[in-house]
């Protein structure tokens, strides 16, 4: 056994299942409500993306009901510009929340930023039964209102005592961390978390088993302690989320996740109608401009 192998072995969370997704232009579906979201639920969907600014803005609008969104950034900045929220712009560590609930159209809430190209994750999770069909919530934050601990920022949930000012249900957490080469660090889950799972946006991390860049990988089922270190060729940039388990199965429409059929007939209906008062009022839409999400 080498060293490093030697070093973490004394507290290993294996390995389950990895993957390094599927890609579409700038963007890597690495988990699907079909396929990964089936195994770590509430976390149902991540995409990794990474584009040259001037052609940001090409997502249509588009719905969702029963879910939430974050929208996470790794590298460069995005731009919001929200009625309610003000302007600024989401960098390393800053965070786009958006609840969906009983339905909500969008895709175009943040425009190009000052960096000539951006990179970032974004992750669905699945609501509980009692805010699937509540009414849609958004929060956009800047990275200096985002607390960390040690290496991690606290995107949702709590770690170390540190709490997130997302309004995310409970049992969920999620964090953005960059490791400098070398550096180890442990996470232990808070109780009741038995969802692990990681994904490394770049660089490589170890656990021991290797974790390289662009790859989703899931631990076991448990509440043990996941030890990492990073590579030494360089800064290992990573997402993590553990989580209660999801008690529900998920019933999915094109782009609904809910807990029953009642609600998800429920949900793609409020869409509809939403989509119907959009499509009579839209206007011509030039440029790469920030759009407000419609609810």
């Amino acid at each position: 056994m080498n060293s490093l192998s030697a070093r973490l072995h004394e507290n290993v969370r294996r390995i389950s299942h990895s993957t390094r997704g599927h890609g579409h232009g700038p963007i890597v579906r690495l988990m699907s409500p079909s396929d990964f979201g089936q195994l770590l639920k509430p976390f149902v969907f991540l995409d990794l993306f990474e584009t040259d600014l001037r052609l940001f803005g090409s997502m249509p609008l588009h719905p969702h009901s029963g879910i939430a969104t974050i929208t996470v950034i790794t590298e460069g900045n995005l731009r919001f510009d929200n009625p309610d929220s003000g302007t600024g712009l989401i960098s390393y560590g800053g965070v786009e929340w958006m609840r969906a609930g009983a339905g909500v159209w969008h895709g175009k809430e943040l425009s190009a930023g000052t960096s000539s190209r951006v990179q970032g994750f974004q992750l669905w999770i699945a609501l509980p039964a009692e805010l699937e069909l509540a009414p849609v919530d958004s929060q956009y934050l800047e990275a200096d209102a985002m607390p960390h601990a040690g290496p991690a920022r606290v995107i949702l949930g709590d770690y170390q005592g540190v709490r997130s000012p997302v309004r995310a249900p409970a049992g969920i957490t999620y964090l953005l961390v960059t490791l400098a080469a070398g550096q180890r660090w442990e996470y232990q889950p808070p109780a009741g978390h038995e969802v692990l799972w990681l994904s490394v946006s770049r660089g490589t991390l170890h656990s021991p088993e290797p974790i390289l860049e662009g790859e989703l990988v899931a631990f076991e089922h448990g509440n043990g302690a996941l030890t990492l270190e990073a590579g030494e060729q360089g800064d290992a940039v990573f997402v993590l989320g553990s989580a209660v388990p999801h008690p529900h199965d998920l019933k999915m429409g094109s782009y609904s996740v809910h807990t029953i059929v009642q609600a998800l007939n429920t949900g793609e209906a409020n869409i509809q109608r939403l989509g119907e008062r959009l499509r009579a009022q839209a206007s011509p839409v030039s440029g790469t401009r920030s759009i407000p999400i419609y609810k």
